[in-house]
């Protein structure tokens, strides 16, 4: 038998392994709202060559969001309470993989918190169209509409076509050199390629801090809950 696949078949996208998300269990029953800096500070204590990988990134931990009549408490001190599904993600180049994953065991002081890592997994980047962040940087006064605009001109700036934006919940996060701001952002109906580059190159700067890192969402919908 002799075999050939139709000549105007679309070609599958595979996506590239060069940035990997490296995923750790924790064991951690809460952490602050805001636990940014003091977790940035521990992971780079743990791992000194993060600071110096470009577009290394450290997701932060988040717990249950708030629900069937439960309001997630959103004070940069409340506490969030953490199940055992809680994961710390990180997000680096592949060639990097191994060494964090030789902090396996290792317990990181977050602030007054500690945060017990154990079995890792290893992750492609996903094709998803609609990707999500928490914290895109922004000025504490920026206006949705010029905080849209932003985004939408870095998108480009990515070779990325914004179609569908969409901005939500600010949040600030301390740090000794003061206190910046964030904003929320999902960008939808992304081709496979486009949702692929914009979780290895992100939006802004401060990936160490969590922000600019984008994930797969469930849609417009949903982003409007969080």
């Amino acid at each position: 038998m002799y075999w050939t696949e139709d000549a105007d078949k679309a070609d599958v996208y595979q996506v590239p392994e060069d940035i990997l998300d490296v995923s750790f269990r924790i064991g951690c029953k809460c952490l602050p709202n805001d636990h940014a800096w003091d977790l940035s500070q521990a992971l780079q204590q743990a791992l000194p060559w993060l600071a110096e990988i470009q577009g290394a990134g450290i997701h932060l931990i988040h717990g249950a969001g708030s629900q069937n009549g439960w309001m997630r408490p959103e004070g940069p001190d409340d506490l969030i309470h953490l199940s055992k599904r809680a994961r710390l993600t990180l997000r680096i180049p592949a060639e990097q993989v191994g060494a964090a994953i030789a902090v396996e065991g290792q317990v990181l002081e977050v602030g007054e918190y500690r945060v017990e890592l154990s079995k890792a997994s290893v992750k492609p980047l996903s094709t998803y169209e609609v990707q999500f962040s928490r914290n895109v940087l922004c000025d504490a006064d920026t206006s949705d509409e010029r905080f849209l605009s932003y985004a939408a001109d870095e998108l480009r700036a990515l070779g990325i076509t914004p179609r569908k934006l969409m901005s939500g919940m600010t949040q600030q996060i301390r740090s000794p050199d003061g206190v910046l701001s964030t904003r929320s952002l999902m960008v939808a109906d992304l081709e496979p390629q486009e949702a692929v580059k914009l979780q290895e190159d992100g939006l802004g700067p401060n990936r160490l801090l969590g922000c600019g890192l984008f994930v797969p969402h469930k849609g417009i919908k949903s982003a409007k809950e969080s």
